[in-house]
């Protein structure tokens, strides 16, 4: 079933990338773009505060935003919803994809027909899409992850990956460089005994926590790296006896994370501006529509407030490296 549709952004969100100062440059785009965001679910809300970001944009460049998605986190769950722009001749589809290669022949399908198709924070496979928004580095964010967990349980002890969907492709990249960052000879003393899976859904994710828990008596740290997960795995552990035990680390947001870390459940963890990944994903997307870029590597872009980009190989554009909050920091970020 269909859900419906999201327009406009909050207006705490609107303000902060709205307000005075900001300049939007929207020389060579066209007005009138009709740009719709399809998130790996609806109501995930990182994915809330990156489409807003996204619509923000579309507002600045008067262009016509819409947002459009499934509940669930499943390979398949967007196709309907593809398919269903490519009937409405939409003229760029931005999708946070949550299968690499199971939306690539719909989205074919869409670019056949003219419309533009960008994907940001998780990737299809490159035949899928004409430009890939990506939040960092993915090597960076794959050993920054193992670097702080590092840190955080002294460097040895057992810890465990509570992951979102096992074909995120996102998450699966990062985990693969972690895995590669873990073989160094630092973290000889660390052992990784699982990778769980919460598919990105809140309740699945905090009875995940309660299962590693109890398999493993002697881990020492969960890291997740999706938003859902870490904001589960860290409400189980502030009212279970692992609090102050079992260290909570990966990818989440302040204002969701902010208690947690106020609390002592969570000591630090990472993430990018959400908002500004949705943002820039509409500026590459308008630019793409309008004829301004191709796509293709070296081709650049204005991007509103984030200044001028620069296309990288396989059409990947890096909105810049995530930054690590703990309680000294938390408060100066609202997101």
């Amino acid at each position: 079933m269909f859900k419906p549709v999201r327009h406009g952004c909050t207006a705490l969100l609107c303000a902060m990338l709205l307000g005075a100062g900001v300049a939007a440059h929207a020389a060579g785009i066209k007005e009138g773009l009709k740009i719709t965001f399809i998130p790996k679910q609806i109501n995930n809300p990182y994915e809330v505060i990156a489409d807003n970001g996204g619509m923000a944009a579309i507002t600045e460049i008067k262009g016509v935003g819409k947002v459009v998605g499934p509940s669930d986190a499943g390979a398949s769950s967007q196709v309907p919803y593809i398919n269903t722009l490519i009937t409405q001749h939409q003229d760029v589809i931005v999708i946070a994809a949550n299968d690499a290669n199971a939306l690539v022949p719909y989205l074919k399908k869409a670019m056949s027909q003219g419309i533009k198709v960008v994907t940001f924070d998780s990737d299809t496979a490159p035949e899928g899409r004409q430009i890939f928004v990506n939040q960092a580095d993915a090597e960076s964010i794959g050993r920054g992850q193992i670097q702080l967990v590092s840190k955080l349980m002294g460097g040895e002890g057992e810890f465990a990956i509570l992951s979102a969907t096992p074909n995120a492709t996102n998450q699966n990249t990062w985990i693969k460089w972690m895995q590669d960052e873990l073989k160094k000879p630092e973290y000889a003393k660390m052992k990784l005994v699982k990778i769980a899976y919460g598919n990105d859904d809140d309740q699945k994710s905090f009875v995940e926590t309660q299962g590693l828990l109890q398999a493993y008596p002697n881990l020492k740290a969960i890291v997740a790296p999706t938003s859902v997960g870490i904001a589960a795995a860290a409400r189980y552990i502030s009212s279970s006896s692992s609090k102050g035990k079992v260290v909570v680390t990966g990818l989440g947001t302040p204002n969701q994370m902010r208690a947690f870390v106020k609390d002592g459940t969570v000591q630090a963890f990472q993430l990018w501006d959400p908002g500004a990944l949705g943002y820039l994903a509409s500026y590459a997307a308008a630019n793409l529509a309008s004829g301004t870029i191709t796509g293709k590597e070296g081709d650049s872009f204005e991007a509103g407030k984030l200044g001028k980009r620069t296309i990288g190989k396989q059409g990947e554009v890096i909105l810049g490296p995530p930054t690590t909050f703990d309680a000294k920091n938390i408060d100066n970020f609202n997101f």
